[in-house]
């Protein structure tokens, strides 16, 4: 039977109409089951903090359990690998950070490429890295600090929860620009980095602000300085490394993303339930309570923010020719 132009038009205009129900559908009785979200640190560290928080806030919002799945090792690359193999229906969500986007450059033999393969849902938390150091070490500034490093060079070590998170090159880019030599020490997350600093196994970290802001609070560590261009609301007393290193500026982000071809509905859900809660002053007191602040947006904005910061972070990995071990 042959159909006449304006028969095949209506029809292609009802396929089109009910495609359309579909994904709506679809969005709105989304989650039908629970949903896990791979976070590529250990428990404890800010990236686990936060996304914690906002899986919380998920399962409440949304019915069914947002399930946090620790897949700690190679700065954060084999939780994104889980993710990036795994079905693209909403159900295998990635944490997303720093040290995803520093991976790329620092990584040669990747079996994916995040900005490729990851798609951005919602950006929800920012936050300062503070320098700090044990509470018995001699330097209490950071001219201090630079000098002491000067005379004894490549005799410090420094901290980080592993090579290629925002810690270890936010450190790897103050060596850059102080021009002093400090040994990477990675640790198997932030918990283990923080103890090593106590017990002075180490003797400086930049680590995220939330991770270490009770350490600070009880005096366990010192805080020399904070690498945000403007002091933190949570530490106002304790400068910017800019102030000391001109130019000098790092933060910590953390997000969520999902399986490229990740229906498009669904990820604009996701984004709409996250910024909703981060608009809820309960939520914006508990950030600010850790040291961090609310850093929402649109899909499509954290998807222009990952491309800057991985261009940014290229250089440094680039001109600190740090390596992945």
């Amino acid at each position: 039977m042959k159909l006449q132009r304006r028969d095949f038009l209506q029809l292609a205009t009802a396929a089109a109409a009910l495609s359309t129900v579909s994904r709506v559908a679809r969005a709105q009785t989304y989650p039908t089951r629970p949903v896990r979200i791979i976070v590529g640190f250990a428990p404890g560290g800010g990236q686990d903090i936060f996304s914690r928080l906002v899986a919380q806030w998920l399962s409440e919002r949304l019915g069914q359990s947002f399930i946090i799945e620790n897949r700690p090792g190679a700065g954060g690359t084999i939780a994104a690998e889980v993710a990036v193999r795994a079905p693209a229906d909403g159900y295998t969500l990635l944490s997303v950070a720093n040290s995803n986007v520093i991976s790329t450059t620092l990584y040669d033999n990747l079996k994916f490429d995040f900005i490729r393969d990851i798609a951005p849902v919602a950006s929800f938390a920012l936050a300062p890295l503070v320098m700090e150091v044990p509470s018995t070490f001699p330097a209490r500034t950071v001219p201090e600090f630079i000098a002491y490093a000067k005379a004894n060079p490549g005799k410090l070590n420094m901290a980080s929860p592993g090579t290629g998170s925002g810690v270890h090159l936010s450190g790897e880019l103050f060596k850059m620009m102080a021009g002093v030599s400090l040994i990477h020490v990675s640790y198997r997350g932030a918990p283990a980095a923080a103890t090593g600093l106590i017990a002075e196994q180490v003797h400086v970290m930049f680590d995220n602000l939330p991770n270490s802001i009770e350490y600070i609070r009880s005096g366990k560590v010192r805080a020399l300085a904070v690498t945000t261009a403007t002091p933190s609301k949570a530490l106002p007393d304790v400068p910017t490394i800019g102030k000391f290193v001109p130019g000098y500026e790092a933060s910590s982000w953390w997000g969520l993303g999902a399986p490229k071809n990740t229906p498009p509905e669904i990820i604009e859900r996701l984004n709409r339930e996250i910024n909703a809660g981060l608009a809820s002053p309960v939520m914006e007191a508990r950030f600010a309570e850790l040291g961090a602040t609310v850093f929402s947006g649109s899909a499509g904005h954290f998807k222009k923010f990952l491309a800057e910061e991985t261009e940014k972070w290229a250089k440094v990995v680039k001109f600190s020719g740090a390596k992945a071990e």
